[in-house]
């Protein structure tokens, strides 16, 4: 019996969004270099965003979350900033709102989470991310999304992102389903969502886009536009 449903965030429940990641850290250098030196604004938004990748590259490695803050605290003692706590703030800011045109919800996710709760069933949100949770839950309130989901967790404030078994099993505990069994997880990543959910004991949903990169791993089921989950969630009872 399906006791709940997970889903991820950005690519599945916001639209994927395919950007220029020197833009997004931009703002972020300005303020940085701002509070240092100004002609070095170029070489600290180059680090930032490979400070950025290189976290996001070691997830497959050993699943450890990370935040935005100790991406800027990482780059700044790499580049031999003496950077206020204060100023970090404010680059930090900048590095959101530059996100902020750009993030969008399925124009579908209000009325399929909506159903959901229809059908009784608990609904959850599992992001592998670094921005703070105010970040999030802004946006899920602003598109009249965040009263649907009883939980929402952000990796940021777990110590392992998703594949790792403890960032699903800490959604269930969220969620109060004691078998993982009951719960399907459903995102846009092969390997984070799919396999992840799977080896928690979840059923795992791929809902795919051209954006990520595969894995070989065989979902549960597969869908396209984000009402099929409900067509999915019948067959199986």
């Amino acid at each position: 019996m399906i006791e709940a449903v997970i889903f991820d965030w950005g690519g599945t429940l916001s639209v994927y969004t395919d950007v220029d990641m020197v833009d997004m850290w931009r703002m972020a250098a300005k303020h940085l270099a701002s509070g240092t030196d100004p002609t070095r604004e170029d070489e600290i938004c180059k680090r930032l965003v490979e400070v950025e990748a290189d976290a996001w590259a070691g997830i497959p490695v050993d699943q450890r979350s990370f935040t935005l803050a100790q991406l800027l605290a990482q780059a700044s003692e790499a580049l031999h900033l003496d950077v206020a706590a204060a100023v970090i703030e404010e680059a930090t800011q900048g590095h959101l709102d530059a996100w902020t045109p750009h993030i969008r919800h399925d124009p579908a996710a209000a009325s399929v989470l909506a159903r959901l709760k229809e059908r009784g069933l608990q609904v959850g949100l599992l992001s592998n991310t670094h921005w703070p949770r105010e970040f999030h839950e802004h946006f899920l309130a602003r598109d009249g999304l965040v009263d649907y989901i009883d939980a929402r967790l952000y990796t940021s404030e777990l110590t392992y992102s998703k594949p790792h078994a403890s960032a699903f099993r800490a959604t269930l505990d969220a969620l109060g389903v004691a078998d993982a069994g009951n719960a399907v997880m459903v995102g846009d990543r092969a390997y984070d969502d799919v396999f992840g959910a799977q080896q928690a004991g979840l059923r795992g949903v791929l809902r795919p886009h051209g954006g990520v990169p595969g894995y070989d791993v065989e979902p549960d089921a597969v869908i396209g536009p984000l009402p099929e989950l409900l067509d999915v969630l019948d067959r199986w009872g």
